[in-house]
């Protein structure tokens, strides 16, 4: 393998099939199915990868059976050359999985995935990893505490701020909506607010557009905090006294941040068809605009990191696991945009 140092750290792969880790989330849930689901044309979308599954290979295969999807003929099969497009890493469960039931005994196995899929990056065996949605309170009742996967990859990989970024993937300017502020209560939101955050959200969602997405000049809008972005300070000082000091630091620096604009009325085409990226302030700000124009073809990507994240922008839907009815079309789009960061990065 030929794996050189990269400036970030984390080393890179430098030529070869790319190599794309898919973690299979909770196993009660819906991942391990969608993964085979978005797999079976794999030869056919992704000619220049190779998708390495991450899980229970038993698991997979019976989920797999439920989409109808020949694992067996699919998984580890080689081509011609020996090449085989899908390769199956066997971690093994912690306890039998039942799909729709939530098992904390294997709260930590779903962790030990998403485990080697991070080091396997950060050490260059994988170009970028995938993640399948996987159940939060799973984790903590196996005794971990966990938030979500955005802040577990931050913490892993020692980076100080990432940002939270959900897109569509259709159409020749996408919907893509960052968060300031993730998984928290919504009263804690304003205290966590600063302009020294802000000004590093901003600069991330710059420079990784450009590296990552291609976008040569990125303009991102900016929501308020309050109801009409504080009705000039009426309902709220938040605009004045942070948004507004942040948009323009970095905007003496050269990034093209605009705002901010009141939440309620930014939405719209008028303002999202010139716009890269919206900035928002909080996770229901933001997301359930978004949710409602891609769901099922939108993904979830964590800015900031030293290695190319991207997932599904769905729960787990432990009502649909084992029954074939789970919709692969975001997992898809999240492999897509995997590839193509993967390869905007290693063409850098």
């Amino acid at each position: 393998m030929n794996v050189a140092a990269s400036s970030s750290g984390v080393a890179s792969r430098g030529s070869g099939p790319l190599r794309i880790a898919i973690t299979t989330g909770e196993p009660a849930g819906v991942g391990p199915e969608l993964t085979a689901a978005a797999l079976a044309g794999a030869a056919a979308r992704w000619r220049d990868a190779q998708f390495v599954v991450l899980g229970d290979r038993t698991l997979v295969a019976a989920r797999a059976a439920a989409v109808g999807v020949d694992w067996a003929a699919l998984a580890d099969a080689t081509d011609a050359s020996g090449f085989a497009r899908v390769r199956v890493e066997h971690l093994p469960l912690a306890a039998p999985a039942e799909a729709g039931r939530l098992d904390a005994a294997n709260g930590r196995y779903v962790l030990a995935l998403l485990d080697r899929a991070i080091d396997g990056a950060v050490a260059g065996e994988f170009d970028a990893i995938v993640t399948a949605p996987l159940q939060k309170s799973t984790i903590n009742d196996a005794g971990v505490p966990f938030t979500g996967h955005t802040e577990y990859l931050a913490e892993r990989t020692r980076t100080p701020r990432v940002v939270m970024m959900l897109a569509g993937t259709s159409g020749p300017r996408p919907l893509r909506v960052a968060l300031a502020t993730t998984h928290l209560p919504l009263r804690d939101v304003a205290d966590a607010l600063t302009v020294e955050s802000l000004v590093d959200t901003l600069r991330i969602i710059d420079r990784d557009l450009r590296r990552h997405f291609g976008v040569p000049q990125p303009r991102i809008l900016v929501t308020g905090l309050n109801p009409h972005a504080g009705e000039h300070g009426y309902l709220g000082r938040e605009e004045i006294d942070v948004i507004g000091p942040a948009l323009s630091i970095v905007g003496a620096g050269g990034i093209d941040a605009r705002g901010p604009y009141p939440a309620d009325t930014l939405f719209q085409p008028r303002y999202l068809n010139e716009a890269d990226c919206v900035l928002a302030m909080y996770h229901d700000q933001g997301l359930p605009v978004l949710k409602y124009a891609t769901f099922g073809e939108g993904i979830n990507v964590t800015l900031g990191l030293p290695i190319v994240r991207t997932s599904v922008d769905h729960g787990t839907a432990l009502d649909l696991a084992g029954t074939g009815r789970a919709d692969a079309g975001s997992l898809i789009a999240a492999l897509d945009t995997a590839v193509a960061m993967a390869r905007h990065r290693r063409a850098a």
